[in-house]
């Protein structure tokens, strides 16, 4: 029997369905860029109508405090970047920890009653976790061992934070250190090495893409965590410039709560509530280039592997 060039495309109908089923997924992408091309337009358009009504020397003043005209944006990033540094240092030893015994060491049965419950720890809600950062990790460990004063900290939100992004880090690390090939394992073993030389030195080097792309991704879920911050770290309407840890700050999106619920519009600045939008845009730039930087340093670190 011979064969035509319409009969090895196949049945006429199932290609109609194909070609259906790809214009409407072409569709749903086309529509979810658009929504968020608009919405960085409109927090960019109202951002600098802001910027435009307002006196620029307001955005350097030494304190964030909306109400009397001082917008400092210096002041959430200090206090942005502090809360997602001791995220980290929480979160990225336990996480990959968690995530190395359970690729590595833990017994498969272990394994598959351990991981869904690491996971099912990611749905804590955050609201819970900033309850127990002020009522727990702030009098508890931030007065105890470090000498806070106060009932806010940013170290207690940072803890806090850390907690809740350990589950973040380790599920997606060990995906990456279960995905390498047991040849590798073998072959290390063959030539007499231990497990922990196997799990140091061939399993971590190989999934390094995966270990660094949990570990942006988990400091990115700690630079947009809200409601941890809002409870533990003293998130009012103002807040002054600090470094320390130890004492209560704002971050962007602690301000950004404050702002979109209007406390702020209760009395004194008219330009209070406007600002959101500049703290928003601000907010989804930095959160950008840390994607774009992650997916470069991945990509980097496959090649080098």
């Amino acid at each position: 029997m011979e064969l035509s060039v319409e009969a090895l495309g196949g049945d006429a109908k199932r290609r109609r369905r194909e070609a259906r089923v790809g214009w409407i997924l072409r569709a749903a992408a086309i529509v979810s860029l658009i929504v968020s091309v608009t919405i960085v337009v409109a927090f960019a358009v109202e951002a600098v109508a802001w910027l435009a009504a307002i006196d620029l020397s307001w955005l350097v003043a030494p304190a964030w405090d909306p109400r009397d005209n001082r917008f400092d944006m210096l002041t959430l990033l200090a206090g942005t970047g502090i809360i997602a540094t001791i995220a980290m240092v929480v979160a990225a030893p336990l996480g990959l920890g968690a995530a190395l015994y359970l690729s590595e060491f833990a017994p498969t049965r272990r394994r598959r009653r351990l991981k869904p419950v690491l996971e099912t720890l990611a749905g804590i809600p955050s609201v819970v976790l900033g309850y127990f950062a002020l009522t727990v990790i702030q009098p508890q460990i931030v007065k105890r061992f470090f000498g806070a004063d106060g009932a806010f900290s940013l170290m207690a939100a940072g803890i806090g934070v850390g907690i809740l992004t350990i589950p973040l880090i380790a599920s997606v690390a060990e995906d990456a250190m279960h995905a390498v090939p047991a040849a590798l394992r073998e072959g290390a073993f063959g030539i007499g090495a231990r497990q922990r030389t196997v799990a140091g030195r061939v399993v971590v080097p190989a999934a390094a893409s995966g270990i660094a792309a949990a570990l942006i991704l988990g400091f990115s879920r700690a630079v947009g965590e809200t409601m941890v911050v809002a409870i533990a770290a003293g998130a009012t309407g103002s807040a002054a410039r600090t470094l320390n840890p130890l004492d209560g700050g704002q971050t962007m999106t602690g301000a950004i709560s404050s702002l979109a619920i209007g406390s702020d519009q209760v009395r004194g600045s008219g330009f209070a509530f406007d600002s959101l939008f500049f703290v928003g845009l601000l907010l989804f730039l930095i959160t950008l280039g840390l994607n774009v930087v992650s997916e470069r340093f991945v990509r980097k670190v496959r090649r080098w592997s």
